[in-house]
């Protein structure tokens, strides 16, 4: 990041977050050391009894949940048994790993730069953004390969718009992860959450319908705030940190980024093979009982294609790069594509490094019951508060940003907190609808600057790839939080202000809510 006199006081702050953050060790040898210390609480805290007691909203009973004891006889034998399985098994390594395998063909072919010359070489460079920025807002469509997708994509544009990519990885990221609670259309996240309120609110009297659909209309809301908040913040603050690398200055410069003829007949060939990857995806999927459509011949709640949107969006981009790389002479012999794949590959080994201690890290989270024990306290700190109207909204959305620095996943959070939090705003007047986007806002806010993210080893991987030549500074979690920061605050307090003029005008979330 830039450092000079001239810095503002909040810039000065981020700089100082970010070196601060860089004297933590590598990344690998942080997740060493967490390990370490949840084998060491799960041993003391088993040994002291320590448990919490909640109502489970998926059986609707109550449950009872200690502290495991990792170090046990037993919990190390399962441990070492399945060690090799839980590396391999890591959700973010499968992903990240044919994530890049279809990235190479379209960066190294180079597809994404002729398509981005053709298309914004001359846009405004907020146009270019807000673009990258609405599409990671919406990729929670695509669940976890959004999330990998859109700043790994951003990286590819902003590199070959002559930009910092830098730019691209950190905006991207940010849209992608924090904005979970915004979306114009209804994804898998709606359903699942839909399904645990539901079951959360049986004993409460109300003839509100609740549905995967009843947050709808603040979602669109919030999609066409946050694409504009997250543009602000990236040309108005992010540009100013990181620098840019905009090449782009002059007429006479842009004049060496012209289409050569080879590219145009590419991009062509790319708009062929675009058609027919389409024309492939509309049979498996438009006729009744078709092979991506679920037994009852639908789409939600689960079904084929959303279990395949990684590998769909692979063949796409299989599709349009070969289609590109022939037409552009790009390649020449099929031998030239698993080539390809290969020197992308290469730069991930950093990634799949971290990947190895953050796996063990997860799993030894999971099996000690500590997000549990963690999530259920904090919640019941913020109901003895006894709190009401607007104040009790922003209470939840804070605790559950602050939870989701402890407790990744999105619906374990709401199946621990959903039964305390259903009923007890249900007293205060609020709507089960209301309460799970309050709940949305404060899950998504953090997401980015949670160090314990699934995505924190690609976005420090993808960082350390498209470094600035010569560059000497460190890049390690501090760098990613820092940069990440301005975007955290800015998706909590824009939301949040939505939100309350939602509450104050009592305008419907959704149909029915």
């Amino acid at each position: 990041m830039k450092e000079d006199t001239k810095n503002t006081f909040l810039e000065k702050f981020i700089i100082s977050v970010e070196k601060l953050g860089n004297k933590l060790p590598h990344p690998f040898w942080i997740f060493v050391f967490l390990c370490a210390i949840i084998l060491t609480l799960s041993v003391i805290l088993n040994l002291l009894g320590t448990s919490v007691t909640y109502i489970s909203g998926k059986d609707i009973k109550e449950v009872t949940v200690g502290v495991v004891n990792l170090l046990s006889f037993d919990q190390m034998r399962e441990f070492l048994a399945n060690f090799t399985k839980i590396y391999i098994g890591f959700p973010p390594l499968g992903l990240v790993v044919v994530m890049m395998l279809g990235v190479s063909m379209i960066e190294q072919t180079g597809f994404i730069s002729a398509l981005m010359r053709k298309t914004i070489l001359y846009a405004p460079n907020y146009i270019v953004t807000s673009t990258l920025i609405f599409v990671g807002i919406n990729a929670n469509l695509a669940s976890d390969a959004g999330l990998l997708f859109v700043p790994t994509l951003g990286a590819a544009i902003y590199k070959a718009l002559g930009r910092n990519p830098w730019i691209g990885i950190i905006a991207g990221y940010a849209a992608a992860s924090g904005g979970i609670s915004a979306n114009l259309l209804i994804s898998g996240l709606d359903v699942v959450l839909a399904g645990i309120t539901e079951s959360a609110s049986v004993n409460i009297d109300t003839n509100i319908v609740i549905s995967p659909i009843m947050n709808w209309y603040f979602l669109i809301a919030a999609t066409i705030l946050l694409t504009v908040v997250l543009t602000i913040v990236t040309e108005k603050f992010l540009v100013k940190i990181v620098g840019d690398n905009d090449t782009i200055s002059s007429k006479d410069e842009v004049v060496n980024y012209t289409l050569s003829d080879n590219e145009k007949i590419g991009l062509k060939f790319s708009l062929i093979g675009l058609i027919a990857f389409i024309i492939i995806l509309s049979i498996l999927t438009l006729p009744s009982n078709s092979f991506f459509r679920n037994e009852n011949g639908g789409f939600l709640p689960t079904s084929p294609i959303l279990k395949s949107i990684m590998p769909i969006i692979f063949f796409l981009f299989l599709f349009v790069g070969v289609s590109f790389a022939f037409g552009a002479k790009v390649i020449t012999n099929i031998n030239d594509i698993p080539k390809m794949m290969q020197k992308q590959l290469v730069s991930v080994t950093g990634i799949l490094t971290v990947m190895f201690p953050a796996s063990m890290f997860i799993y030894f989270f999971s099996e000690s019951n500590l997000a549990e024990i963690i999530a259920v306290n904090g919640a019941s700190i913020l109901e003895k508060m006894n709190l009401g109207g607007v104040p009790l909204i922003i209470m939840l959305v804070l605790l559950c940003g602050s939870l989701n620095l402890f407790m990744g996943s999105s619906s374990a959070k709401w199946l621990i907190l959903a039964p305390i939090f259903i009923p007890m705003f249900s007293i205060a007047g609020f709507s089960p609808a209301l309460t799970q986007v309050a709940y949305r806002i404060g899950d998504g806010a953090t997401n980015i600057i949670s160090p314990i993210a699934s995505a924190v080893p690609l976005i420090l991987g993808l960082l350390e790839q498209y470094k600035k030549d010569g560059y000497k500074g460190k890049i390690g979690v501090g760098t990613m939080i820092a940069l990440e920061l301005p975007f955290s605050i800015a998706i909590l307090v824009s939301q949040i202000i939505l939100l309350i003029i939602w509450y104050i005008f009592n305008i419907p979330l959704g149909p029915g809510a």
